[in-house]
């Protein structure tokens, strides 16, 4: 999502389209609700002990001009566009999806978000550990088929995010998801394995 949000947000998520969001305040509570979420606490806890420190800020709904559900910027925390999101759920998925992304900036010391294998990287390792692509969510998504499904939508996911970087086209995105896939698909870290 580079660029969209404030100039170097890093994630597009799909949002939904044609449906009324919440206000600004309605999104807070509801962040700070996804805060006593076993997975948002785990991901928060491992990022204060990778040596990034979070603020009380760090996560903030805001209106999006664009049709994205959030993103993460380097330097500035998490954002959930408010007028997007509609219940409880879709908030925790955003909060969790942009944490993946929070957490793999701290851990790599070159991460570089206008590289398309970079950013394909971090979206395969947020897609396939956020549980963006449970079977029920695809389900109401209109995607479903009985095998195959979570991949395909990660997949989907990457590259709806990569070709949203300015860096990257198409072309390129598709050929950075390829060269990485296998090896951030396989990593779960903090994770044991796949949630």
């Amino acid at each position: 999502m580079a660029d969209e949000l404030s100039g170097n947000a890093t994630s597009v998520g799909s949002s939904s389209e044609g449906r009324g969001g919440m206000t600004v305040d309605q999104c807070e509570k509801m962040i700070q609700k996804s805060f006593r979420t076993p997975t948002v606490k785990f991901l928060m806890e491992h990022l204060e002990k990778s040596g990034c420190s979070i603020g009380s800020n760090f996560i903030k709904a805001v209106n999006c001009d664009k049709q994205i559900s959030g993103g993460y910027v380097r330097g500035e925390g998490i954002v959930v566009c408010s007028n997007q999101m509609q219940i409880q759920d879709e908030v925790n998925q955003v909060v969790i999806h942009e944490l993946i992304h929070a957490y793999d900036d701290c851990r790599a010391e070159n991460l570089d978000w206008t590289n398309c294998a970079h950013h394909a990287c971090s979206e395969i390792r947020a897609g396939h550990l956020s549980g963006d692509c449970h079977y029920k969510r695809e389900l109401l998504r209109g995607h479903m088929k009985l095998r195959g499904h979570e991949q395909d939508c990660v997949r989907r996911r990457v590259m709806q995010s990569v070709t949203a970087n300015p860096y990257c086209s198409e072309a390129a995105a598709k050929d950075a998801m390829e060269a990485v896939w296998d090896v951030c698909y396989n990593d779960t870290k903090p994770f044991d394995r796949a949630p």
